[in-house]
């Protein structure tokens, strides 16, 4: 009788060659271009440093991610040849004559063909790095504080990670073990057996960070600035993001072998840079309370 309450789940994967996860990934995009706007104009920051500020984001976000999943998840196929290095930067796979992606556009190539199924494997802990690494080209452009901008990002990451959480929960991917909780999921473009919707578990928590993340802010407008909120926001995903990954499937084989999975070993130094960005932030406050 329990498993009636199970959820069957097989959604439609999108339209054409657009796909709900694609559409998931740009709402997210979206809702924190106007958080980050509004704590822009709430902090009197101009305008003119704004407008940059999406495009440095999107390209960092997309290219870590992207470059995140090939290097720490499938090396072996995406490093070993040119055509792996080929499909690591463009949104294709490279066809035999006696395969076929259904749903999919087919571009034919000299000697064969290929897919046009837009970046199908995409890394969080690679898209963190490169969010990073664009922020800092952004400051090194704008003059602004790389704290301010960090902590403002860090504000609305939130809704972000939210929403790419529900895109994969659309494409029924990075699904969670077998269990009986009345709650399980049966993804039924996976098997027929009821698993922990891990995706859901992580959505729901990144949307509570960001309703969390926006009244602290509010309480405490003078941490913008010092890291803290930085600091927080990694801290909270990482951790998060460790534990659930025990009601979580292995991605790749060779992680079996491991005493802790992938997404458990990188979240482990983004903890760490979390926590030192929190302790210096307290440290800066607490120099600035002094000389008061």
């Amino acid at each position: 009788m329990m498993t009636l309450l199970f959820i069957t789940w097989h959604p439609n994967i999108g339209f054409g060659p657009f796909r709900w996860y694609s559409l998931c990934w740009l709402i997210g995009l979206a809702l924190a271009y106007f958080v980050v706007k509004r704590l822009y104009k709430e902090q009197k920051i101009k305008d003119e440093l704004f407008d940059p500020l999406f495009f440095y984001c999107f390209i960092g976000i997309l290219l870590g991610a992207r470059l995140g999943h090939c290097i720490f998840y499938e090396p072996d196929y995406f490093l070993a040849s040119g055509r792996g290095l080929a499909e690591m930067f463009l949104p294709i796979r490279f066809v035999d004559g006696n395969m076929h992606y259904a749903g999919n556009w087919l571009f034919q190539l000299t000697g064969g063909a290929a897919a046009f199924t837009g970046y199908e494997g995409l890394a969080s802990h690679g898209g963190t790095l490169g969010l990073i690494l664009a922020l800092w080209l952004y400051v090194k452009h704008t003059k602004l504080s790389i704290w301010r901008v960090l902590d403002n990002i860090a504000i609305a990451t939130g809704t972000t990670a939210c929403f790419i959480r529900l895109g994969n929960l659309m494409n029924s991917e990075i699904i969670g073990k077998v269990t009986d909780v009345p709650w399980a999921f049966i993804f039924e473009r996976v098997d027929l057996l009821p698993r922990h919707p891990g995706q859901l578990y992580e959505a729901i928590a990144y949307g509570i960070l960001f309703v969390l993340m926006w009244r602290l802010h509010k309480k405490w407008p003078e941490k913008i600035g010092t890291g803290w909120y930085f600091g927080f926001c990694l801290t909270y995903i990482f951790t998060f993001r460790f534990f659930i990954e025990y009601t979580k499937e292995i991605q790749e084989a060779f992680e079996a072998s491991l005493p802790i999975d992938m997404g458990q070993i990188l979240s482990i130094p983004f903890i760490i840079i979390g926590i030192a960005c929190m302790a210096r932030a307290k440290k800066k406050m607490n120099v600035t309370n002094s000389e008061l």
